[in-house]
């Protein structure tokens, strides 16, 4: 038996829970989850947070290949011009494609996203390989996937409700992004321990309540895509 579980017993006799264990010791085993079982690992959620950050890192370039030859020939459809609705040369011909303005020229967000997902790929990485990183890198982590996220939401809802386009390649990096907030989510409360204090919150996990609500999440963003451009999509 390891070190992490050599605690000395409780006055009832038990041993104290790892979560117990570290929230005395505040330190964690690198890669050690606070929860039994294959799915709670670091290995595990850090996999699927490295599938989820390189498919949006794909996305991404995609993207960005798709908007350079959008600029040299601003005549011709894009391979993932399908419809009227889904359309990547409609959004990418948006404001809001290019929100970040600097000395008179335009960025377009897919080099930022690069830029992102290969952070998060590397973070993934580092994950799977069991390294031991500060808390206040693990929460800087989670806030910036939280950034990600919101980000991608906001862009979301702009192409549906104000450009009224879908950019295919645009939904395959929100869904990769929201993948990438729950694998992250998952791994900082139960790999990185973080909050220190958390029981509720990592018996969210040990009961995978967090499956359900993840399936419902994506379920109902699906549901919305179809609801409100269900026909035009199939058109």
């Amino acid at each position: 038996m390891d070190d992490a579980m050599q605690s000395p017993t409780t006055a009832a006799g038990a041993a104290p829970s790892a979560e117990t264990t570290v929230a005395r010791s505040g330190a964690l085993i690198p890669g050690r989850s606070l929860l039994a079982g294959w799915r709670h690992t670091a290995q595990w959620t850090y996999l699927i947070m490295l599938i989820a950050s390189a498919t949006a890192l794909f996305a991404s370039l995609v993207l960005s290949a798709e908007t350079l030859q959008l600029a040299r020939h601003p005549g011709e459809s894009l391979g993932c011009d399908v419809n009227g609705v889904l359309s990547c040369s409609t959004v990418a011909q948006s404001w809001q494609a290019e929100i970040v303005k600097f000395g008179g020229l335009s960025y377009p967000n897919a080099f930022f996203g690069i830029a992102a997902e290969s952070v998060f790929v590397t973070i993934a990485v580092i994950g799977l390989c069991q390294v031991r990183v500060p808390r206040w890198f693990a929460a800087c982590t989670w806030f910036g996937g939280l950034a990600a996220l919101a980000y991608a939401y906001w862009l979301f809802s702009q192409s549906m409700f104000v450009i009224h386009a879908l950019c295919p390649w645009c939904m395959v990096l929100m869904f990769s992004t929201t993948i990438q907030f729950m694998a992250l989510s998952h791994a900082t409360a139960v790999v990185q321990g973080l909050p220190p204090r958390g029981e509720r919150l990592r018996k969210y996990y040990r009961l995978n309540i967090d499956l359900m609500i993840d399936v419902v999440w994506v379920l109902a963003i699906i549901t919305l895509i179809l609801v409100v451009d269900g026909p035009a999509l199939f058109a």
